[in-house]
């Protein structure tokens, strides 16, 4: 398939203007395809010669203004559209497109649960291409009106609010229209159809709901007061914030099933993963994290959808304000008052990590590095949303937030319905402020890395003073948190210091030394934070002791890089948490914490000879948060400590008498969740077999059933179990996206090393292989899940570095593995014995 390249996109933005898309589909084909049909009015300016973009099963007509094109002419996904005349035209295509079982296009999925069937569409990028014809780019918008033909005891969801107008007289098969669209982007109009639970309101004069499968319905109506709270609390909010008021004429989300992404943005249809339809039981900051997702996604209603970018250079215009934003907006407007402290833990090491990767980027990358929709495809990273959000703060922080707004919102009157480039935005900001932010943008957004903040700390004459180093490039405004021990145990900030970095005056305070500084108390801008020796040594001993969540937030932060980095050993890092998470009130760091200290120190910092030993530590504090939570009154960390003494169980014993009683004693009672990730841990252990899974399966057939059964038989320690797992991932290309994560998540095991030794040099060409046949979502997600990260050792790092040189190896696949092979390097790096 052909990607779009910019200069091609351009020349056709000058060519055209595209008014309507009229699209008709037939949902009652067959299981396999659809049928489509679908009429584009557009004007060309000049007379010319273009193209349509279309990937179908099969193109059955094509006419141009009443004039039958031949479609064997179709190519590379690229239908000619020769001898265009300057005036109006309209294009009509008929064709039979394919159902994805991966994600992109027009995804179907049955039910394992009930049976039922349910379609939604993902366009993004260039999918649209997989359900109808499009001349697809970001800067020709057009009015979109769908009319849908579905089954009988269906409801069809569109952007727009959709009716059903009649019933098909053979079969009953419902007719449903959708109201047209204002002008949005191809890769934003949606679709999403099936026998839907649905939960509806009114909310400022608008209709909203919210849908999810069937078999869902009874976790959807628990918690419908919740979505619905947090929904239309956001909604409220932005209109506070925006003078555009929402621009589309309902608001419906739909939690649909093997999604790839978290959400995706469709004005007035955003799509969200089913998981956030939670059928177990979860922490509260997993509800905070599903709200973000809301508060995210109703961002872009006008980051992205009213003000599009251009041209996916400017992605960031879209993915950094809505995680600002929905950062900032939840803790405004919602319960959830400690976002930015989860922020800090999940998504900030995220965009740090990815900055030190060599297949870093600007926030805002030059056009040339952004030349066609593939390369366009690898800027979905930390990046663009954790790193591009923190700049944002630090505008805000800089520029004042009462400026910022009214940046945006004259923004939003320049360009709503339009298009926008990067400066566009900084011309609109720039008209409410003295600032410089043309400089701003320049020193931020346009260029790559992390900067690294050291503080030196000395005695002086009836005080101390402070100066801050900086290994980097970009000035900071931040706080400096001086913090000393009080009586009773316990560390107090005595100062909060503001400065700028670089500086060249000295701060000095009143008082003795302080016990512990911190640079960046408050995290409000974008940097690695390093401790002076006497803060390190305060933070090691009495991190617990910090009385604020996102100060700990930022220390942990500091020696989760220490780590990285090789300047903090990994055994000391785990014993700190051994030391500090059982008096951890915070639930966002105690998950931080445990995760990092589970899947990285003892998984890969840590030598083999020292990981049973790593599980045993992560064990005790397991136990003694289990201890602490006997009252009852803290569930959701309750529930982090069950979940990491399973994860970190060495010994099937403990795990084995949960199952049998199905509770753990004191609780909780083992829920789907819990009793799958007990099954997949014994089966690691190689505690369970094939027929324990089966009966497992029996009692939970649904979705996330059949994903945990599959990532069970593929953890399982015997050469048969592992043939099986390699023979569905990389050779009988069934198997949906999601029951293809499941099966790599439980391949790869460090118990299991020498069991599945020969198939590390086997990944490489069987990988280029499989991301070649099956495309992009399947080779990220074998990027992700199915590479061999418990081979610690040069032999992979050199086969993986052979593999970059593989002519065939796709792009999506390219980037997964560099930075795989990254991090792989910066573990051998850590492991490496120093020479005193």
């Amino acid at each position: 398939m052909s990607a779009l390249t910019r200069t091609e996109a351009q020349a056709r933005a000058r060519l055209l203007d595209v008014h309507h898309y009229d699209v008709a589909l037939d949902l009652t084909t067959g299981d396999e395809t659809f049928h489509s049909t679908t009429r584009i009015r557009f004007t060309a300016r000049t007379t010319a010669d273009t193209f349509v973009e279309l990937k179908p099963e099969q193109l059955l007509t094509a006419t141009l203004d009443g004039t039958p094109l031949d479609p064997a002419t179709l190519a590379d996904n690229r239908l000619p559209l020769t001898g265009l005349t300057e005036g109006p035209h309209e294009l009509r295509v008929e064709a039979r497109m394919r159902y994805s079982r991966t994600g992109e296009g027009l995804h179907r999925f049955t039910d394992p649960a009930d049976g039922e069937t349910y379609v939604y569409t993902q366009m993004f990028m260039d999918d649209v291409q997989r359900v109808l014809p499009a001349f697809d780019q970001p800067d020709l918008k057009a009015v979109f009106a769908f009319t849908v033909t579905a089954p009988a005891h269906w409801t069809v969801l569109a952007n727009g609010i959709t009716t059903r107008t009649g019933d098909r007289d053979h079969d009953g098969a419902g007719i449903w229209t959708s109201a047209p669209t204002p002008v949005i982007s191809t890769y934003l109009a949606a679709i999403a159809a099936g026998p839907w639970h649905s939960v509806t309101t009114e909310h400022a004069g608008l209709p909203f709901g919210i849908h999810c499968r069937r078999s869902l319905a009874p976790h959807l109506d628990a918690d419908a007061d919740e979505i619905l709270s947090v929904t239309t609390a956001c909604f409220d909010r932005y209109h506070e914030k925006f003078a555009e008021p929402y621009p589309f004429d309902s608001y419906d989300q739909a939690f649909v099933p093997e999604f790839n992404a978290g959400a995706m943005e469709n004005p007035g249809l955003v799509t969200f993963r089913d998981e956030f339809v939670f059928r177990s039981a979860v922490t509260d900051t997993e509800r905070q994290s599903r709200a973000m997702v809301i508060a995210h996604e109703m961002a872009h209603m006008w980051f992205g959808d009213l003000v599009t970018l251009a041209w996916f250079d400017d992605i960031w215009l879209n993915e950094s304000f809505a995680e600002y934003m929905g950062y900032q907006t939840l803790t405004e407007a919602t319960r959830f008052t400690g976002t930015w402290t989860e922020f800090g833990m999940v998504r900030k090491p995220w965009g740090y990590d990815a900055d030190q990767r060599p297949s870093t980027h600007p926030v805002a990358p030059a056009p040339e590095d952004v030349p066609d929709t593939a390369s366009a495809l690898l800027n979905f990273d930390g990046i663009s949303y954790a790193k591009g959000a923190s700049a944002l703060r630090q505008l805000v922080t800089w520029l004042g937030e009462k400026e910022f707004l009214a940046g945006i919102n004259t923004h939003f009157t320049r360009h709503k319905f339009a298009n926008a480039t990067l400066a566009d935005f900084v011309d609109s900001l720039a008209a409410h402020t003295d600032r410089d932010v043309h400089a701003w943008a320049d020193t931020w957004l346009r260029t790559t890395g992390i900067d690294t903040l050291t503080p030196r700390v000395q005695d002086a004459h009836g005080g101390w003073t402070l100066t801050v180093d900086r290994d980097g490039h970009r000035p900071h405004r931040i706080a400096a948190g001086a913090y000393e021990r009080t009586p009773d145990g316990r560390l107090e900030r005595t100062e909060l210091l503001d400065l700028d970095v670089p500086t060249d005056e000295i701060l000095s305070a009143s008082g003795a030394r302080p016990a512990l500084l911190v640079l960046n108390d408050g995290d409000l801008s974008y940097a690695k934070i390093r401790l002076d020796a006497t803060s390190l040594d305060t933070a090691l001993s009495d991190l617990s002791r910090i009385p604020d969540a996102l100060t700990r937030a930022v220390v942990w932060g500091s020696l989760r890089d220490m780590v990285r980095d090789g300047e903090l050993e990994p055994g000391a890092y785990l014993a700190t948490a051994a030391a500090h998470l059982p008096d951890e009130p915070d639930l966002a760091i105690v998950q931080g914490v445990l995760g990092f200290a589970r899947t990285q120190i003892a998984d890969r910092y840590l030598t083999p000879a020292d990981r049973t030993s790593a599980l045993t530590t992560l064990t005790d504090i397991g136990r003694a948060l289990l201890r602490r939570t006997e009252d009852g009154t803290e569930p959701g960390l309750r529930l982090a400590a069950v979940r990491s003494l399973i994860d970190s169980a060495n010994q099937p014993d403990t795990l084995t008498a949960w199952l049998a009683d199905d509770t753990v004693p004191g609780g909780p009672t083992l829920d789907p969740e819990l009793r799958w990730r007990i099954l997949a841990r014994l089966a690691v252990l190689g505690a369970v077999d094939e027929s324990a899974i089966d009966t497992a399966l029996a009692a939970d057939p649904s979705a996330t059933g059949q994903e945990g059964a599959a990532r069970c038989r593929a953890a399982l320690p015997t050469p048969e179990a592992k043939a099986a797992a390699w023979q569905r991932l990389f050779h009988d290309d069934t198997l949906s996206n999601y029951l293809f994560s499941a099966t790599a998540q439980g391949f790869w095991q460090p118990e299991q090393t020498e069991l599945v030794r020969d198939y590390v040099p086997r990944y490489y060409p069987e990988a280029v292989a499989l991301g070649a046949r099956r495309g992009p979502a399947i080779a990220e997600a074998a990027g992700r899940y199915a590479f061999p990260a418990h081979a610690i050792d040069d032999t992979n790092l050199r086969a993986g570095h052979t593999c970059l040189e593989d002519p065939n190896l796709i792009p999506l696949l390219r980037r997964k593995l560099v930075d795989q092979l990254d991090d792989l390097s910066r573990v051998l790096h850590v492991r490496t014995p120093r020479i005193p």
